[in-house]
């Protein structure tokens, strides 16, 4: 089942308003230290968030990771990340103290309560094709009052609250900053154009080093791949709490496994962690393997260790392109999905003639896809211009500038992570 839906958590949300007042009142009374930074991040020590913590560690920044399990205490112990829990009091004092807190998805990633006042880097996780924040009617719904008018504005009214504390959102290109500024209701100068830090792993190195680093981590959290297999990844998106319609049949397993057999391919399985839908095959078969967020916290490294990624409408579809990664778009429910959540642009214009609606389709074009020649030569150029259309920066810097853009707002040092200023 569904672990989260928008409106079960606008319900919790409203339902919590008289915490965000006390939390308010604290933010007021207790001062913030401009030296001290605090990360936090839905999916764990992984993502942007990670980048930007390494870079900042490098220049000395005092800074702490809110962690929300035992795993992600013990994954950042490993990396030597002092840590506190979120939901701890220590949790809320650190957010309540912070001159800079870092987020990944929402205020959520750090103590909720506590984020009025702070200078708040929302790195997001991914450029939108499909409509988000409040842009997406999907983001105001609620489980309370679910066809009260005055419900959602209430909501609205609450994001948008929320959204103005946001003091700097990176963009990876102007196309993409036009639709932060919508969604998150930002003015120009908090959404520069920087580049996404979680996305400088897919650039540094050579091609032939990222293949290499990707194959060898995705051998380790799936288990041994030999140097000759193809590998496929299938990364079906959320549906907002809805079912996953492209679950495979007992039949379309059976197809499945007889092409990755025929192709000599291994398809890698990861379905959102927020999604529902049960994708474990009838059968075990070492050509098919699941790799969800509980196997591997961030995919991206992982992407030029792929050879096809199969997807409907995650923002996995620019990212592969940084690497020309072939892409084909299964997506059974386009209709109805783009009438609940919508699209930036066109969805037709960015999977036209790639997209299938069932595994049948997708089975049909994996030959191609995958085998050296005009089809997937075709591919892979329109997977890279796809890509360059939204990534302006491929040099591995947009950490560094984004780092720097946090010291220019805030008026820190560059030189020296170790300043003592208050306020």
């Amino acid at each position: 089942m569904a672990s989260f839906s928008f409106g079960a958590g606008n319900a919790r949300k409203v339902a919590s308003i008289p915490l965000y007042a006390l939390g308010r009142v604290l933010t007021l009374v207790v001062p913030r230290r401009r030296d001290l930074w605090v990360f936090g991040c839905a999916v764990g020590i992984a993502d942007g968030a990670l980048a930007l913590w390494e870079e900042a560690a490098t220049h000395g920044r005092s800074a702490v990771w809110l962690t929300a399990s035992p795993d992600e205490d013990r994954d950042a112990a490993a990396r030597g990340i002092p840590t506190a829990r979120k939901s701890s009091l220590r949790g809320l004092w650190l957010t309540a103290r912070a001159g800079v807190l870092v987020v990944t998805h929402g205020f959520g990633d750090v103590n909720r309560y506590a984020t009025g006042g702070a200078f708040t880097v929302q790195l997001w996780h991914g450029i939108p094709l499909k409509r988000i924040g409040l842009d997406s009617p999907e983001t105001l719904r609620s489980s309370i009052l679910p066809h009260s008018r005055a419900m959602r504005t209430l909501i609205r009214a609450m994001y948008r609250g929320a959204t103005r504390r946001i003091s700097l959102i990176p963009a990876a290109s102007h196309v993409v900053r036009g639709r932060l500024e919508s969604a998150f209701s930002l003015p120009d100068e908090r959404v520069p154009v920087t580049g996404e830090p979680r996305v400088d792993v897919l650039s540094r190195g050579s091609a032939e080093e990222r293949r290499a680093r990707a194959r060898a981590l995705l051998s380790s959290t799936t288990g041994a791949i030999k140097d000759s297999a193809r590998v496929i990844l299938y990364a079906p998106t959320w549906r907002d709490g809805a079912p996953d319609p492209a679950v495979p049949t007992a039949a379309d397993w059976r197809r499945i496994g007889d092409t990755l057999e025929a192709q000599d391919a291994i398809l890698l399985v990861r379905s959102h962690p927020l999604g529902a839908g049960e994708y474990t095959p009838p059968r075990p078969s070492a050509r098919i393997r699941m790799l969800g967020s509980d196997v591997l916290r961030d995919v991206t490294p992982a992407l030029p260790g792929v050879d096809l990624l199969i997807t409907d409408y995650s923002s996995l579809v620019f990212d592969a392109g940084l690497n020309g990664t072939p892409v084909l778009f299964l997506a059974p429910d386009v209709e109805d999905y783009a009438a609940r959540r919508g699209f930036y642009g066109s969805f037709d214009e960015i999977a036209r003639g790639d997209v299938a609606s069932s595994w049948a389709g997708i089975s049909e074009r994996l030959g191609g896809a995958l085998t050296e020649g005009p089809e997937r030569a075709r591919l892979a150029d329109r997977s890279a211009a796809r890509s360059a259309r939204v990534h302006a920066f491929r040099d591995g810097g947009n950490t560094a500038r984004v780092h720097r853009a946090i010291l220019n707002a805030t008026g820190a040092a560059m030189t020296d992570g170790r300043t003592r200023g208050r306020r």
